[in-house]
């Protein structure tokens, strides 16, 4: 299935993609700067925290220094030591390894949170551009509308006048009127809604901007190029070495220890300046004992599990909701069918009807109305279209095209 270019579709989020053939500019574009500025330090922040979770098994070097002056025999008496030390274990029955492999599984479904997260944002953006770009065809449509209701007031107050209908049908001629009007009037409060909510988001001008054509994708392809799903098998990934972490936090541990002292000593006692320094080294060995040991580790086990399964019920979760955007879609592709239809229908008759004009059969309202109808029918087409790219967005939002 050609996907186009397009929509790699919400972004391995710091890297520019293309969109679509003629839209060569960055997913990142759609949303403001300050907006991929806080995504910016999100990832930064992340790159930073998983450092130190990589790192944590390696002791510190701990220094420690002090001085001290007293008097408790009228004397003074001067003390100051230091000293260096290290407690760094070297084996922990796997534990540093799977330290380390939770660490990088950590950043990676930290990474994929955030991403999701930014593809979210950037959908919005481009939901409310192509809902905006489709709110101007329906205002053009209810306008239409507008002129046929006014045609069907003029012909009923002829009607009227010449004692061919009564009242009641000039009454509902006018609410019909006035009906449409307050229809266009609520339209174009929605579109000023959306025009604020895009600006919000993003810096562009949602009048020169331009939004992708997202093409139809195989279920397949969608479920394997999908991020959400990344994110979740990568928390399964890292529910796995949590657990193997846990399991090795109860077993046998062996640190090498070091250390160099200095102290200095000065009083009467002492006749004079003392000073020492000495140092030590050797390993320690030590296996925690505890009453919530298999507790801690059951609990791992479990969100393993749990995890695991997860997976497995988005997946599920994910084809239900591709087979129901599918499903809308084929709705939508039979409402655009059926406004052909009626274009045509409406065409043939408009033909038709400018003939019997020229002959004076018909009235001008008569042309100006199947006139009106034609160009409404065509609307509707582009119309459903929108709707489709919209029912589209909410998969790309999760697809990423080779990715």
């Amino acid at each position: 299935m050609k996907v186009l270019n397009l929509l790699s579709l919400l972004l391995a989020t710091s890297s520019t993609l293309v969109i679509a053939s003629e839209n060569n500019s960055s997913l990142e574009n759609y949303i403001s700067d300050t907006k991929n500025k806080q995504f910016e330090y999100d990832y930064q922040k992340n790159e930073a925290q998983s450092s130190i979770l990589r790192d944590s098994w390696i002791a510190p070097i701990n220094l420690n220094y002090s001085y001290s002056k007293s008097n408790p025999y009228v004397t003074k008496q001067v003390n100051e030591s230091a000293a260096i030390k290290m407690d760094q274990p070297i084996f922990q029955s796997g534990g540093i390894y799977y330290g380390i492999k939770y660490a990088q599984a950590n950043k990676l479904y930290s990474d994929y949170s955030i991403d999701v997260a930014k593809r979210k944002l950037i959908k919005d953006a481009i939901s409310i551009l192509m809902q905006i770009k489709q709110i101007d065809l329906k205002i053009s449509k209810q306008k239409l509308q507008i002129k046929n209701s006014k045609i069907n007031l003029e012909l009923k107050k002829e009607q009227y006048l010449s004692g061919q209908l009564d009242s009641g049908f000039l009454d509902n001629a006018i609410i019909e009127r006035n009906v449409v009007i307050q229809t266009l009037y609520d339209i174009e409060t929605a579109k000023e809604r959306l025009i604020s909510n895009f600006s919000t988001i993003s810096d562009l001008d949602y009048k020169n901007a331009k939004i992708p054509f997202l093409e139809l994708l195989d279920k397949q392809e969608f479920l394997k190029q999908n991020i959400v799903l990344k994110m979740v098998e990568s928390q399964t990934q890292r529910d796995m070495y949590n657990k193997d972490v846990t399991v090795a936090k109860y077993l046998p541990q062996i640190s090498f220890t070091a250390g160099y002292n200095w102290n200095k000593s000065d009083s009467k006692f002492t006749f004079g300046a003392t000073e020492k320094d000495y140092y030590d080294y050797g390993v320690k060995a030590y296996m925690p004992i505890s009453i919530n040991t298999f507790r801690d580790i059951e609990s791992a086990r479990v969100d393993f599990l749990k995890s695991a399964i997860v997976a497995k019920d988005k997946q599920k979760e994910l084809t239900s909701l591709f087979e129901q955007v599918m499903q809308n879609i084929d709705n939508l592709e039979k409402k655009k069918s059926l406004s052909v239809e009626n274009k045509n229908i409406y065409s043939k008759l408009l033909t038709d009807t400018k003939e019997l004009y020229r002959v004076g059969y018909k009235t001008e309202f008569d042309v100006q109305t199947l006139e009106n109808s034609v160009e409404i029918s065509e609307l509707n087409s582009k119309i459903f279209e929108y709707d489709k790219q919209l029912e589209l967005l909410n998969l790309y939002e999760m697809y990423v095209n080779g990715i």
